[in-house]
């Protein structure tokens, strides 16, 4: 792969930001009064953050934006040395050209040590002339009060299936790649509404061969049909445990997943079930406790078919739910 398309195709302005319209609309009237408060952008992975981010400061600053713009990922720079250093030294030089500041951007701002966060806060404060901050974080919960409380907060939520299918064939009518409406609609499902995700699996498939399939896009995503799950239930629901356990395997060998892996896709394949809401709450409840399990350590293989013959032994009887199962 010569290029990584999420950073070829990453969007250069606001506007070109696909999905999160209520807080760029925002971040656009901070651009055109050349002035923002420090921010924290908070929400799941690939929604677009580190894209916002960016694009700020090329609109801000044009071509000064590279001077005037430090990025940081606080997975590796995480400590209070770093903010003592690194950071205080870029944050007390005057901005370059004519920009009226300079923006210091904090990747993963939640894996800042608490130390390190409490150090920023009076940095923060006394730098603010020159200098702005950006925290971007999954989950805000973990950025102490005092730096919440000295940012606007964006919340970005998980883009719709929609806006991740129109940009996904833009990229592959770019790269002129083939891909039919199945393995679209796969792509979209791994995705879960992250954007990065998305892309990266659509070119890891498209670099085995020039069209993209919906086996190719499972085979290399580390997911598994789910399609394949959802026959597996039925077969263990149905009382066949050695049809069951036998499909597991064949799973579990063919899409190269662990123990976790399967669970989630099992949790996520009980809603498309036809059967009774109570079996469904009842089946969810007892994933919960295999996943705990494995989590802890238990043997995957030994809980999964523990989970199976659960399975089993309550498929019989049950009551079909809407539709036919």
């Amino acid at each position: 792969m010569r290029e990584i398309w999420t950073e070829k195709y990453r969007p250069k302005s606001l506007d070109e930001v696909v999905g999160q319209r209520h807080i760029t609309e925002r971040l656009k009237t901070y651009v055109s009064a050349r002035n923002m408060p420090h921010l924290l952008l908070a929400g799941s992975p690939g929604t677009g953050k580190t894209t916002c981010s960016l694009a700020i400061a090329r609109e801000m600053f044009g071509d000064d934006w590279k001077g005037n713009f430090i990025e940081l990922n606080a997975s590796d720079e995480r400590g209070i040395d770093v903010v003592r250093g690194k950071i205080k030294e870029f944050a007390k030089v005057a901005p370059l050209g004519n920009a009226e500041f300079k923006i210091i951007f904090m990747d993963e701002a939640d894996s800042l040590t608490s130390d390190a966060q409490a150090a920023l806060r009076r940095t923060m404060e006394k730098f603010s002339k020159i200098c702005r901050f950006i925290f971007s974080c999954n989950y805000s919960s973990k950025i102490i009060d005092p730096i919440q409380s000295r940012c606007a907060i964006f919340r970005f939520k998980p883009l719709l299936d929609d806006d991740i299918r129109v940009f996904l064939k833009n990229i592959a009518k770019s790269e002129e790649t083939s891909i039919d409406d199945d393995a679209l609609e796969a792509l979209i499902y791994i995705a879960k509404g992250d954007m990065r995700r998305a892309v990266n699996s659509l070119q890891v498939a498209a670099s085995l061969n020039g069209g993209v399939d919906v086996d190719t896009v499972y085979q290399t995503s580390g997911m598994a049909n789910p399609d394949e799950i959802r026959k597996m239930l039925e077969i263990a629901l149905s009382g066949d445990f050695i049809g069951a356990r036998d499909k597991l395997n064949e799973i579990m060998i063919e899409f190269g997943l662990s123990g976790l892996d399967i669970i989630k896709q099992i949790h996520t394949s009980f809603f498309e079930l036809s059967i009774d809401i109570r079996d469904k709450v009842k089946f969810m409840d007892k994933t919960g406790e295999i996943e705990f399990r494995i989590v802890e350590g238990s043997n995957e293989k030994i809980q999964l078919e523990s989970l199976l013959a659960f399975f089993v032994a309550e498929g019989k009887g049950m009551k079909s739910g809407s539709g036919t199962f």
